[in-house]
This record gives C-alpha cells, sequence and structure tokens, in this order.
C-alpha cells in the first residue's frame, strides 16, 4: 500500500473511531492499531492528533459535498432533494441511536473543550444549511430560505439526539415523517413525491 492510500486509510479509521468513541475518546494508538501501523510509521504520516482531526473534518466536507451534488443530479425537484436530506434519519438510523449525529457530536464535543478547530467542523452543517437554503429559494421562498433551512436542521438534529437517548426507531420514524408532512405544507404546489420512502 503506497503512502497516500494508508494516509486516506488512517483518515477512514479516526473518522470512525472518533465518531464512535470521541475526539477526546480516540488515541494515537487506538488509530494506529485498527489500521496496523507501528508508532513510527504512523508519525510519517501524521504528527499530531490535531492535524488528524484536521483531514478528518476535510474527509466529511468531502463526502457531504459528493452526497449533495448526487442529490443535485438525481433529482429536478427542490423538494424531493430536501425529502432526500430528511430521509437521512431513517437510512442512518442504527448509527444514530447508537453514537448521535456525526456532525453534531463532533461539534459539540470540540466546543466543549474550546477546540481550535471547533468553527471548521461548524462549517460542516454550513455546507448543509447553504444547500438546504437554497433548495426553499428555489422554491420561491428566497425572503425566508434561510431561517427555513435552520428548522429543518434543527429537527434533524432534535430527532438525533433524542434518537441517541431514547434508541426509539419508532420515534425517528414518526418525526420523519411529520418533517415530510410539514414540508409538503411549505410547499404544497410543489410537493408531489410519495414520502413513505422504504427503509
Amino acid at each position: 500500500m503506497g503512502a497516500s492510500e494508508t494516509r486516506e486509510q488512517i483518515v477512514r479509521v479516526a473518522d470512525r473511531l472518533f465518531y464512535e468513541h470521541g475526539f477526546e475518546g480516540t488515541s494515537f494508538a487506538d488509530i494506529a492499531k485498527h489500521v496496523g501501523l507501528s508508532r513510527g510509521n504512523f508519525y510519517y504520516h501524521f504528527k499530531t492528533k490535531d492535524e488528524i482531526l484536521a483531514a478528518v473534518i476535510e474527509y466529511r466536507a468531502a463526502n457531504t459535498r459528493v452526497m449533495l451534488d448526487a442529490w443535485e443530479r438525481d433529482s429536478a425537484s427542490p423538494v424531493d432533494r430536501i425529502h432526500s436530506f430528511v430521509h437521512i434519519l431513517i437510512m442512518n438510523r442504527t448509527k444514530i441511536m447508537a453514537y448521535g449525529c456525526p456532525v453534531g457530536t463532533l461539534c459539540n464535543e470540540l466546543a466543549k473543550l474550546e477546540h481550535a478547530a471547533k468553527e471548521d467542523a461548524a462549517r460542516l452543517f454550513t455546507l448543509f444549511r447553504d444547500w438546504l437554503s437554497r433548495q426553499f429559494a428555489t422554491l420561491g421562498r428566497e425572503t425566508d430560505a434561510d431561517a427555513l433551512a435552520l428548522h429543518v436542521l434543527m429537527r434533524s438534529q432534535g430527532v438525533a439526539a433524542l434518537a441517541t437517548a431514547f434508541r426509539d426507531e419508532a420515534f425517528i420514524r414518526r418525526e420523519v415523517a411529520d418533517m415530510h408532512a410539514w414540508l409538503h405544507a411549505q410547499c404544497p404546489a410543489e410537493s408531489t413525491r410519495d414520502t413513505s420512502q422504504p427503509a
């Protein structure tokens, strides 16, 4: 395996461990062990855990952009695209019940730690906020597009937080259905999609 492939593997493993155990709860040794590298070889790629954190944030941002671009490409309807965002709660329900929202948990932890990267992590939310705002603006809701985007983000984060606390899949499904209904109410003329999506 080449150096670039090894670096990518380190970032992928760190991303998973930061999500499952937290940034502070994950050590250099934990990451090195899961990647199968010695300490010396590990330090060749990353000198500090903060360097890994920066790479993980960029990795998540890149994956988010790919996902958002796919939704843009696969659907001509802004309403359908927003439904796709809401449906993440169903698609990722098992991990969300176990560990919470990957963006929310990282942002909360870094904020509590007063970590220098907290604003960089918050930009992951900004990617979603700006994208959702553009969808609502396309639907003719330019004046309140950002407020609607923040409302969707708030609802999804609230559902993720309570899903982690109670581990109640039925709750997630009820709230997602309610969010779909709310979206239809915001844009009745555009809401033509059947929101009873498969699990």
